[in-house]
């Protein structure tokens, strides 16, 4: 079945594509500099790195891809594959230590469904919980997680690679429903083509869960509009998790208005199967259309309005901040579409999207404008931050393999699909992964790792500012405690902000509340003997005197200070223990 316009076979023979990827990768490395990225530029990522040996690996990946371009198995067992490859590709990269700061706020969140409970949680969030911008539904799935399994972030890792699975598989089923089977596998196979994408993957954020969950959701209220009933209830469920992951996706669902327009304009194509003889009119089925929408709208609304109605007045402020603070601060905390577009997600993706546009027009399909409009979107609006576009990441390679169907040779589309995957794949795990272990953040992970080894049953927390307090040192101690199995004691000490913090990215460490489980009480004081563990915010060359004091009876016994000197966020770890 074609799903584009038909271009020449002969140009996309095995060995240009192969040429091409080659070729591709030579260039984005030479004009790195291009890439503004601000967790994985390329500038940054490569620099130390062997690129002899990555274009060596390159071209064994290739060789690989052109053997699994031969084979069919994989389309054949298309959930099998897909959740295969997804779960692998996940484990290879669990590796990275948390480098994003806001990690702290999801597990501090967390743990407090732990400690107290969900009742708790429900009552306290946006109260005692600091909930700054954040919605309550993944701190809350994260918290029952540790309650069932474990305070560990495997545990979180699991999860989340179940998650970006999920959407795969989705990606897979919209394909499928919209155009064909091999547009849906190919769809789910290239969301392992953003390099950016699979980096993300082991971090106890809220980005591939919104993702997966926007995704979801698109799938299950297409199925609402053709069938009704028990679809409807789903799709409001799934509406109702893309609504509470992150404050984004409300803008994003707009998606789902289009593809209730979309069904209107083309009932006959969309809401009766394949080949089906049935004589519908077109009033019938709109109408039909009608219901189910409403439905599904009616279900939905009722479920996340008893929560807006609960949590108003939070959920008010929050958007406020959303509004007065980070929307204007948004055109500071930009990357171009070239680095997004093209260093992060392979140009082989963006590529086959861009042609995509003229395939569909050129087909007037109307199917097409429900995948690309959340890209328009992005780009109308001009939003480009990068963890902010990423829930799209689907549509887009939606988009790509709509485009890839113009090779209408399928080993030789399979291998075009392949060649973007494996480069991506390399990318991620033998340039990102080995820079992300380089990062600062990395100390708080391996000394986590070392107290663990401690015989003592906690440890003491002290942290220490820097003298340019871009960053509250506090909020290190959440993601310390997330790599620790010890208890931590830690009597936080407020700091007065910098004056340009109302305009910083990191605005919301200032506003850290401490837990009460961190709290030295008379219930549950700790030993004198204790290890002490001190936090500085970058290289501190003399301790200030009130921290000598408390450590003169210990001896330092090892310091993690591993950094690539590209970022703020620079936590630096000290270990004392008492001497003997």
């Amino acid at each position: 079945m074609s799903d584009s316009a038909s271009l020449p076979t002969k140009i996309y023979h095995p060995i240009s594509i192969a040429l091409s990827t080659l070729l591709v990768f030579a260039l984005l490395f030479i004009f790195r500099q291009v890439d503004d990225n601000r967790l994985t530029s390329w500038n940054w990522a490569f620099a130390g790195v062997d690129v002899s040996s990555i274009i060596i690996i390159l071209i064994i990946g290739l060789i690989a891809a052109y053997g699994l371009s031969r084979l069919s198995f994989h389309e054949r067992h298309p959930f099998i594959f897909l959740t295969a490859s997804s779960f692998i590709v996940c484990y290879l990269l669990w590796g990275a230590p948390e480098v994003i700061v806001d990690v702290s706020r999801y597990f501090t969140q967390a743990k407090h469904l732990n400690e107290y409970g969900v009742k708790y949680f429900l009552k306290e969030w946006g109260n005692d919980i600091n909930a700054w911008t954040d919605l309550p539904l993944l701190p809350l799935l994260y918290g029952l997680i540790f309650k069932v399994f474990g305070e560990n972030r495997v545990y979180i890792q699991i999860f989340t690679m179940f998650l970006f699975a999920m959407t795969a598989v989705c990606n897979y089923l919209l394909g499928k429903t919209l155009w064909g089977e091999n547009t849906g596998f190919n769809a789910g196979l290239l969301l392992l083509g953003i390099p950016y994408l699979l980096i993300q993957t082991p971090f106890m954020l809220v980005d591939i869960a919104t993702m997966s969950f926007l995704t979801f959701s698109l799938y299950t209220f297409i199925m609402a509009l053709k069938k009704g009933s028990k679809w409807a209830i789903i799709s409001s469920m799934a509406i109702f998790l893309a609504v509470f992951s992150k404050y984004s996706t409300w803008m994003l669902l707009s998606v789902l208005g289009m593809t209730f327009l979309v069904h209107l304009m083309k009932p006959y194509e969309l809401l009766t199967p394949p080949g089906s003889k049935l004589h519908i009119s077109i009033a019938r089925l709109r109408m039909r259309c009608i219901k189910n929408a409403s439905l599904t709208a009616l279900f939905a609304g009722i479920f996340i309005g008893i929560v807006i109605l609960l949590k108003f007045e939070v959920i008010t402020e929050q958007i406020n901040l959303l509004l007065t603070y980070q929307k204007p601060a948004l055109k500071g905390w930009s990357e171009s579409f070239i680095s997004t577009f093209f260093y992060h997600i392979h140009p082989f993706i963006t590529l086959a999207s861009l042609y995509s546009l003229y395939a569909a027009i050129k087909k007037k399909d109307m199917k097409y404008a429900i995948i690309s409009w959340l890209v328009f979107l992005i780009i109308l609006l001009w939003i480009k931050r990068i963890r902010y576009i990423l829930p799209i990441f689907p549509m887009l390679t939606l988009m790509a393999a709509y485009g890839f169907q113009a090779i209408k040779d399928k080993q030789v589309r399979r291998f075009a699909v392949l060649s973007a995957v494996v480069s991506s794949l390399i990318i991620a795990l033998f340039v990102y992964l080995p820079f992300l272990q380089k990062m600062s953040s990395v100390n708080l992970m391996n000394a986590g790792k070392y107290i663990d080894a401690l015989e003592a049953p906690a440890v003491k927390v002290l942290t220490i500012p820097s003298k340019t307090l871009t960053i509250n040192p506090a909020v290190s101690v959440p993601v310390l405690d997330l790599f620790t199995d010890k208890d931590i004691y830690y009597d936080y000490e407020k700091i007065t902000p910098p004056a340009k913090v109302k305009t910083s990215p990191l605005r919301f460490t200032w506003s850290y509340k401490n837990p009460a489980y961190y709290k030295i009480t008379a219930r549950n004081a700790p030993d004198d003997n204790i290890p002490i563990i001190i936090i500085t915010s970058g290289q501190v060359y003399a301790l200030p005197e009130y921290v000598q004091g408390k450590i003169k009876r210990y001896r330092k016994t090892v310091e993690f200070d591993s950094t690539t000197g590209f970022f703020r966020y620079s936590p630096v770890v000290l270990v004392y223990q008492p001497k003997r």
